[in-house]
């Protein structure tokens, strides 16, 4: 089978002979393992290509296709890169930097020819696996990063020796004795190697954002994002969780409404972009503290409860008592915050109480000039009927709660008046729907009031050591403009369903069998299957502790961590100390390598017995000669000791059999342990002296 396809090979192209089949298979299932954690992220075009490259190039391996010459491979790069151009559309940041490489490493495939490309692309796809951690630094992208990596080695060594047999085995056993030496250094490295911040640190965004709420919301988006079970955040508290009812996590204002759309009138302002720090939390929370790790979202908003002071430096407070970033969430950002009044209450004051100015005014009154008159009759109705804003807001609710309003993921399509459909016929809506009809009625009853986009609630992870909140928990509510109490937070949904605030939305949409319908995929679907949510939660508390611990571990945790040693290491103190620990692990490898490396009498039992042999001999006064044979040696040492003779004539014969005789059978274990038997004989004749019958009779044979 070998000979055929080296003569199919060498029919097609003969410099493809230089490259081992074997060691390029093992390149090739790299480079698929390596592409996984970007499978989401890159074009389906640039996946194809990728795919199409590579089978190319094992196609002409097999002998079945060429590669192409010159001007074919010229052609088609330039063909890909245009599309790759017309794709990006002037978007140049580290993220499309990242998938013109991902472009450039599939057209290496073809130009693949010899040793020299084929190291070449070793060393571009080991790069390829430290690109992927600017995207993934989950602990089971990780250890796919590291099974690609260990399928290139064993491509390399497979290259080096393609013919020797075992190969792969062989080279499987010495990757993992070189991890387990390396594995120590590799974790004191980690934990005590300075980590200071980068001097410039660039966005990874592409302007695209990711899977999340927008600072836009037309009453069917947030009911999109209930059917995604992706993680948005997690939280750890220092002291007891928050009940359910308490868990609104404000992250937009929407104050402007177009008639369909509410959005922001007053985007974020530009900031310029700066480094975020990832490990915003460090120590032990107080009583009163929350860590929030939050995905990447690509965009500047962190979420937090009422009453939330910022603790870590990487978010700030804005004029809308917003928290944010000074850049992009581009990767996983760890923050802290704290309750101002010490406990997770409901907002109940504007931090600075006050008329409301007359730009915020007009700003939370705002609306369109006609549309939904059935709505605005209603606002006169209440407003008329209401000494004050408060119990006008509680008239509204009240109507809400006792009419027959219901809450749904599948609502009816709006109609252009969709207000006054959802208040007076259909009656069916998600939260967006009535947190925007009860802001619209409010305006219109001469009430500031806006919606706040961002989460509810959220399920307690493996142990009840923190909340894990998820896509599905996007919601909206309402705030409105109180004179004696500034903003206070009113939730129509929490009148409609309030099993959606205190257990959840699966809870709120049991009866209709809409939770994540189309998600067949998501762990979360199947919350009947206790087993199922069981190896869910373990899997997040894993990869939590993992992104806290590991990922989170830099230049403030680090301190931290130093820092209750004794004495209180400082940098410099850890500077020596990371030197010394370098030096003392080298000088232990050092050893280590030099003993296993003694020779190859160390690692062969044989050799070792031949050894001990030899030693015998010269204390015996019989030196071992250059190039002498076993039974050269056996022969002169008779006729210094003769009483020895039969055991030296059969330790001889059985390393002549081993040596120079047939291949090794099952009986070779049982000549090593006679061997070692004949050693412990000649050691314990060698030790007592010879009689004088034993010396005559070899004088005489001399």
């Amino acid at each position: 089978m070998k000979r055929a396809t080296r003569g199919a090979l060498t029919g097609a192209d003969s410099s493809l002979i230089q490259v081992p089949g074997r060691a390029l298979a093992w390149l090739i299932a790299s480079f698929a393992v390596l592409l996984a954690p970007q499978w989401d992220r890159l074009p389906v075009w640039l996946l194809v290509a990728c795919v199409v490259l590579a089978g190319w190039r094992w196609l002409a391996q097999t002998g079945r296709l060429r590669l192409p010459g010159r001007w074919l491979r010229s052609g088609l790069m330039l063909t890909l890169v245009a599309v790759y151009v017309a794709t990006v559309q002037g978007r140049f940041s580290v993220d499309t930097a990242a998938s013109f490489f991902v472009l450039a490493v599939g057209l290496k495939w073809l130009e693949t020819r010899s040793n020299r490309d084929f190291y070449v692309l070793f060393f571009i796809l080991t790069y390829l696996a430290t690109v992927n951690f600017l995207f993934r630094q989950g602990i089971f992208w990780t250890l796919l990063n590291l099974a690609g990596v260990v399928f290139l080695l064993i491509g390399l060594q497979v290259a080096n020796a393609p013919s020797a047999p075992g190969a792969i085995r062989a080279g499987w056993k010495r990757l993992g004795m070189m991890l387990l030496k390396t594995l120590p250094v590799v974790v004191l490295l980690f934990v005590f190697f300075p980590r200071m911040a980068p001097l410039w640190s660039v966005p990874l965004v592409s302007g695209e954002a990711r899977t999340g709420i927008s600072d836009a919301m037309t009453p069917g988006d947030i009911s999109s994002l209930a059917q995604s079970s992706e993680r948005a955040f997690r939280a750890s508290f220092g002291g007891e969780i928050p009940p359910p009812r308490l868990r609104y996590w404000r992250g937009l204002i929407l104050d402007s409404f177009d008639g369909e759309t509410w959005s922001q009138r007053q985007p974020e302002p530009f900031r310029r972009p700066g480094r975020v720090a990832n490990d915003g939390g460090i120590g032990t929370l107080a009583n009163d503290e929350y860590d929030v790790l939050l995905e990447p979202t690509d965009q500047r908003w962190a979420f937090a409860l009422d009453d939330s002071v910022a603790v870590s430096d990487n978010v700030y407070l804005n004029e809308d008592q917003l928290f944010r970033f000074r850049r992009p969430a581009d990767s996983a950002v760890r923050y802290r915050l704290a309750f101002e009044s010490g406990a997770g209450g409901q907002r109940t004051q504007n931090p600075a109480p006050g008329p409301l100015g007359r730009a915020d005014r007009y700003r939370y009154l705002q609306l369109p000039s006609s549309g939904n008159p059935r709505a605005r009759v209603l606002a006169d109705e209440l407003a008329a009927a209401a000494p004050s804003a408060e119990v006008l807001i509680s008239g509204l609710l009240r109507r809400f709660r006792e009419q027959e309003y219901y809450y749904t993921l599948r609502p009816p399509a709006m109609p252009d008046n969709g207000i006054d459909d959802l208040l007076f016929d259909s009656r069916r809506g998600f939260c967006a729907h009535y947190a925007g009809a009860m802001t619209f009625v409010l305006r219109a009853a001469g009430i500031p009031a806006r919606v706040v986009v961002g989460y509810q609630g959220g399920e307690t992870g493996a142990g009840g050591d923190y909340l894990i909140v998820r896509q599905y928990d996007a919601h909206a509510w309402v705030e409105a403009w109180l004179p004696d109490r500034g903003w206070v937070r009113f939730d129509p949904t929490a009148a409609i369903a309030p099993s959606r605030i205190e257990s959840g939305l699966r809870e709120a949409v049991a009866g209709e069998g809409s939770f994540l319908e189309n998600n067949w995929a998501s762990p979360q679907k199947y919350g009947d299957m206790a087993l199922v949510q069981w190896a869910s939660l373990q899997v997040d508390r894993l990869n939590y502790q993992w992104q806290r611990w590991v990922v989170g571990y830099q230049g403030q945790s680090q301190m931290d961590l130093m820092s209750r040693l004794p004495g209180g290491f400082g940098l410099r103190e850890l500077g020596y100390l990371t030197a010394g620990l370098i030096g003392v692990a080298l000088l232990v490898a050092g050893l280590l390598a030099a003993w296993q490396h003694r020779g190859p009498v160390g690692r062969d039992p044989w050799m070792a017995a031949v050894g001990r042999w030899h030693r015998l001999c010269e204390r015996a006064g019989v030196p071992v000669r250059q190039g002498e044979t076993p039974d050269q040696l056996a022969l002169r040492l008779e006729r210094a000791r003769p009483d020895v003779a039969s055991s030296a004539q059969a330790f001889a014969r059985l390393v002549n059999n081993h040596y120079y005789g047939p291949p090794a059978g099952p009986e070779a274990a049982g000549d090593l342990t006679r061997m070692k038997r004949l050693l412990v004989t000649l050691r314990r004749q060698l030790n007592r002296q010879p009689t004088q019958t034993e010396v005559t009779g070899a004088d005489n044979r001399a």
